[in-house]
C-alpha cells in the first residue's frame, strides 16, 4: 500500500467507530454508524448476539481452512467445520446485507466513499483460542503461523467483498487488545506449572505483519490497553494506529511524538465508552487532543491532517443513547479539528 493511497483513504479531521454497538438488531446499528460517521462509517460488530458475533469468534468466519469451536472459556481450534464458523459466517452476512443497505439509502454505492472493517488481530485471536489441548495457541509457534496465514487470506477476501459489494474503498482495523500482554508475558497458562512467555518484539511484529502486510488497503492496528505497545507499532507497517487516550500517561508522550514523526496516522479514543456523571460538549472531548499537540510541539494543522477522533473503545456496553451520543461528539469534535484547529482555546 503506497502513501499516496492511504492519503486518499486515510485522512485526518475526521470521526470514526471502533468497531462493537449495543444491542442485536444490525440493520438499527448500521443506519446509525452511517448517518453519524459520514466520513468513516464501519461495519458494526454486535457482540450481543452471543457465540460467533464477538470479536474473536466472528475470526472463525473468515478464516480460510481453519475454523473455531466453542469451550466453556472462549473458542479453540476445531478439526472440522462446525456451528460456531457457521453461525459466526452467516452473522457476518447478515452484517453486511444490512450496511450494504445503510450504504444505499445514504447515498454511496459506487461511489468510492471509504468504509471500515474490524478484524481482531492474530497475536490476540492466538492469546484467546486454544489448541484441542487447552494451550493457547499462542504456546504453539507452527499453530500460530498457521492461524495468521490464514487470517490473512480471509481477511483479505472479506475486504475485497466489502468493497466490491459497497463499492467503497476499504480501511481495515486490525483489533490487538490483548497486545501488551503478550509482549510484556503476563498471560495464564492453563495451570500456574504452564506460564506464556512474553514474545519477542521481533517475533511478535512478523506475525503482524503477515496479516497486515498481506493487505492492498491502508491498515490501522487499534488496541485498548492500558499502556498500549505504542514503541512496538511505530515499527509494524500499519498506515495509523488507534488508542485509548485515557490509557496513556506521561510517559508514553516521547512514542506518540514517534508515531507522528514516522508519519503515521492516529485514531485517538477521545470519547468515553459509558456517559460521564456530568453533561460533557465537544469541546470537552476535543481538549486533550489539542493539548497533546501543544505538549508535543507539532503544529495544530497535525488535528486536520492526521488525527482521527474515535471513541474510546468499543460501545457494545453502553448504553444505547449514549452509544448515539458518543458517535456525534466524536464527529463534532472532527470537525471542529478540520475546521478551526488554531483557534480552540480552553479556560
Amino acid at each position: 500500500m503506497t502513501d499516496d493511497t492511504n492519503a486518499a483513504v486515510l485522512r485526518g479531521g475526521i470521526a470514526t467507530g471502533v468497531g462493537s454497538w449495543p444491542g442485536t438488531d444490525p440493520r438499527e446499528a448500521a443506519a446509525t454508524v452511517v448517518g453519524e460517521l459520514g466520513q468513516l462509517p464501519h461495519l458494526v460488530e454486535l457482540p450481543g448476539r452471543g457465540v460467533g458475533a464477538d470479536m474473536v469468534g466472528r475470526v472463525s468466519g473468515l478464516l480460510v481452512d481453519m475454523q473455531f469451536d466453542s469451550t466453556t472459556r472462549g473458542y479453540r481450534l476445531a478439526a472440522r467445520p462446525g456451528a460456531v464458523a457457521r453461525r459466526a459466517h452467516d452473522l457476518l452476512r447478515t452484517d453486511l446485507d444490512a450496511l450494504e443497505e445503510a450504504w444505499e439509502t445514504g447515498g454511496f454505492a459506487g461511489s468510492g466513499h471509504p468504509v471500515k472493517v474490524q478484524v481482531a488481530g492474530p497475536l490476540s485471536v492466538a492469546a484467546e483460542v486454544e489448541l484441542p489441548g487447552g494451550h493457547r495457541v499462542l504456546t504453539d509457534s507452527g499453530a500460530l503461523r498457521d492461524l495468521s496465514e490464514s487470517l490473512a487470506e480471509g481477511i483479505a477476501n472479506h475486504v475485497a467483498e466489502v468493497g466490491k459489494r459497497l463499492g467503497a474503498q476499504v480501511v481495515l482495523q486490525i483489533d490487538e487488545p490483548d497486545l501488551t500482554a503478550v509482549l510484556n508475558g503476563t498471560l495464564k497458562g492453563v495451570s500456574v506449572l504452564n506460564t506464556v512467555r512474553a514474545m519477542p518484539e521481533p517475533e511478535a511484529l512478523h506475525i503482524l505483519d503477515i496479516v497486515a502486510g498481506s493487505q492492498s488497503v491502508p491498515v490501522l492496528v487499534h488496541t485498548c490497553a492500558d499502556r498500549p505497545a505504542l514503541g512496538f507499532l511505530r515499527k509494524s507497517g500499519a498506515a495509523a494506529v488507534g488508542f485509548d487516550m485515557a490509557a496513556v500517561g506521561t510517559p508514553d508522550l516521547d512514542r506518540i511524538g514517534e508515531l507522528l514523526d514516522s508519519g503515521k496516522h492516529l485514531v485517538l479514543g477521545l470519547v468515553p465508552t459509558t456517559a460521564p456523571a456530568a453533561p460533557v460538549t465537544w469541546r470537552d472531548i476535543a481538549e486533550p487532543g489539542v493539548r497533546l499537540m501543544d505538549r508535543l510541539g507539532f503544529p495544530r494543522r497535525l488535528l486536520a491532517e492526521r488525527i482521527l477522533v474515535a471513541p474510546a473503545c468499543g460501545l457494545a456496553e453502553a448504553p444505547l443513547p449514549w452509544a448515539r451520543r458518543a458517535l456525534s461528539l466524536a464527529a463534532e469534535t472532527a470537525r471542529a479539528y478540520a475546521e478551526e484547529p488554531e483557534s480552540l482555546t480552553f479556560e
